[in-house]
């Protein structure tokens, strides 16, 4: 069949990490931290009941000017419109997935999900990672997904061990300093 008569994506397949599909392998569990959970539940809840409805006011206003086919208000919003309805099936599908795990304020002695540590590598130099889902990665923040290098590398760690981090430039040796279980807004 010539390609000539077949349709072209227009981007609408969903398939990176803001549309629908999945970040996580089938096999891994979504989990989630409360306030990570509150925040998709925030933005579902501003683009269902904000954001969505004065696109469609603007689409319907830009559709009643007539000519559709150079309405680029139209067209636009369109688009718009298509990749809000991709990202509130994304938000909802995570949100549907997703296994709170609430550690805050809990004494662990280990390295488990939602513990925040404090490391010191080979160089002297330290840092805080806190460890979360894979919808709240923040590197700003210092915060990584449970399924990084890093973060597999401190689960069931203890204050004083040495934990190795494997890392495409290399290994690095890393000391766990503290471990506490901050609440993450």
């Amino acid at each position: 069949m010539s390609k000539a008569f077949t349709k072209e994506s227009d981007g609408d397949d969903g398939d990176d990490e803001r549309g629908t599909g999945s970040a996580l392998p089938s096999d891994f569990k979504n989990y989630i931290t409360p306030g990570g959970f509150r925040r998709l539940n925030e933005e579902l809840d501003r683009l269902w009941k904000v954001d969505r409805p004065k696109l469609v006011d603007i689409i319907a206003w830009a559709a009643s000017n007539g000519d559709r086919s150079e309405n680029g208000d139209y067209i636009y919003g369109k688009r718009k419109l298509r990749e809000i309805d991709r990202r509130l099936r994304f938000l909802q599908q995570r949100i549907d997935s997703a296994v709170v795990v609430d550690n805050a304020g809990k004494d662990h002695e280990r390295v488990y999900f939602g513990a925040t540590v404090t490391v010191e590598g080979e160089d002297g130099q330290s840092r805080t990672v806190s460890i979360v889902g894979v919808d709240e990665i923040d590197l700003n923040r210092g915060r990584v997904s449970w399924i990084s290098p890093i973060a597999n590398a401190l689960m069931k760690a203890e204050v004083g061990d040495t934990v190795i981090l494997r890392t495409p430039r290399g290994t690095e040796e890393l000391e766990v300093l503290e471990i506490r279980y901050d609440e993450l807004p």
